[in-house]
């Protein structure tokens, strides 16, 4: 859970109007980093940031719970980052094939070449955030709201189903299919599939594309991956995955590859707004938070 949402919580609790500004500030800074990583547009970053907090001023004070509140928040902005947001022209179609998501032997084979991801390719991946973004944002917005709660803003599970009112278990599924179609758009970019300029499948190499798929005693695995990073795979599954990749070059790899795309995912740093706007709507909040409070007191007097 977010340490500013504590925090803010905590400064809510004390009633002081140095430290509602203190509070809104850090609600400030958390709203607009989801919503940047949703949008992707600055500009509906901050619309989203002000108008899900001028929403959230007269439930301010009812929030005891940093949990309650960060669901809350979160959901809010979620909505109406997928009403504002700017359709991407390179999104797909909706839903996500698993197994469209998988590499093909040739694919598998040049991953296996390459040999284990080391600290420093992971350094000169990070500098790879704009191609980062430029994934995500093409991602259908069902899989891209998963992926940015769970990897990017570091929420477990139970808390990514709250705000968007899935199972668990739908969670795990769209969360896996997110982190794959990431994954393969970053290898596309990088030139590891050579998929640039790659003229249309011809009927007449639909049998020889075939062959090219990853075996299928590979395919069974591939769904499992996520649940074994995330370490929820029961006793039995694990030790069936782990004696496949002893005996599975290529898979492991693969699962490698997917592990650094999900690091890459958790060490995207947050994007700052800019003070000058941020100082601007923080005034205008906390004159609205005065006015709110003059009418509580004028109830309860």
């Amino acid at each position: 859970m977010h340490r500013e949402i504590e925090q803010a919580v905590t400064l809510l609790e004390k009633n002081d109007p140095g430290a509602i500004e203190q509070a809104l500030e850090l609600l400030q800074g958390a709203v607009f980093s989801f919503s940047m990583k949703v949008c992707g547009q600055r500009e509906d970053a901050e619309d989203t940031m002000q108008e899900v907090l001028v929403k959230a001023l007269p439930y301010l004070p009812k929030f005891e719970s940093p949990r309650a509140l960060l669901v809350w928040l979160y959901k809010v902005a979620k909505n109406r980052c997928l009403m504002s947001r700017r359709r991407s022209k390179f999104a797909p179609k909706q839903n996500l094939s698993l197994d469209e998501l998988m590499p093909n032997r040739e694919e598998l084979a040049s991953l296996a070449k390459g040999g284990p991801v080391n600290p420093e390719t992971l350094a000169i991946r990070s500098q790879q955030a704009k191609r980062l973004r430029v994934a995500i944002q093409e991602l259908p917005p069902q899989y891209r709201i998963i992926l940015v709660l769970r990897d990017m803003e570091g929420l477990s599970d139970d808390e990514v189903g709250d705000i968007t009112g899935l199972r668990p278990g739908n969670v795990r599924v769209r969360l896996h299919r997110a982190r794959l179609f990431v994954r393969q758009k970053l290898a596309q970019q990088n030139g590891k599939r050579g998929t640039a300029g790659r003229k249309p499948i011809q009927p007449s190499q639909q049998a020889v594309e075939k062959e090219k798929r990853h075996p299928a005693s590979c395919k069974s695995l591939f769904a499992q991956l996520s649940h074994y990073l995330d370490g929820q795979l029961d006793d039995s599954m694990c030790e069936q995955l782990e004696r496949h990749l002893d005996g599975c070059e290529q898979c492991k790899a693969f699962l490698d590859n997917l592990e650094s795309t999900v690091h890459l995912l958790q060490q995207t740093p947050a994007d700052a707004l800019a003070k000058p706007s941020a100082a601007r709507v923080r005034r205008n909040l906390m004159k609205r938070y005065h006015e709110l409070s003059r009418q509580w007191k004028g109830k309860n007097p």
